[in-house]
């Protein structure tokens, strides 16, 4: 069984990719987890959570294993959208924009890379989001 917080190789692996391309974002341990920032704002985290203590994950767990969630932030006007036929996704309980996706052996990492990068874009200054490529 895994601790409360640990995240798999692979999936680190997959996001480090990933963020790394990203303009001055840097890779950092969280309280939980790893999670990803620009400046001081953080704009992925990953993580396992405790199950008992946030039985909101409970039903994403599977034989003894917490499930492995990422929380990032999305435009207001797309996050109904995207939460609305829940799994993978769900709004987070807190923050306005944080939405939670269950990563398992079913996460679509193209459409999980965009939502990163929007993600980034959400939090990070102006000058360095317009480094990225426009979105399509």
């Amino acid at each position: 069984m895994s601790s409360p917080g640990d995240v798999p190789p692979e999936i680190l692996d997959r996001l480090r990719r990933v963020c790394r391309a990203l303009p001055e974002s840097y890779e950092e341990p969280a309280w939980i987890g790893m999670r990803w920032r620009i400046r001081t704002r953080t704009f992925a985290h990953v993580y396992s959570p405790d199950t008992d203590r946030y039985p909101l994950y409970a039903p994403y767990a599977s034989a003894n294993e917490a499930p492995v969630v990422m929380t990032f932030r999305v435009p207001v006007d797309d996050l109904l959208g995207l939460t609305a036929d829940e799994f993978p996704y769900f709004r987070a309980d807190w923050g306005h924009n944080v939405v939670v996706a269950v990563l398992d052996e079913r996460t679509d990492w193209t459409e999980l890379t965009e939502l990163v990068t929007d993600s980034y874009r959400e939090m990070a200054p102006k000058f360095l989001a317009a480094r990225l490529p426009p979105l399509a």
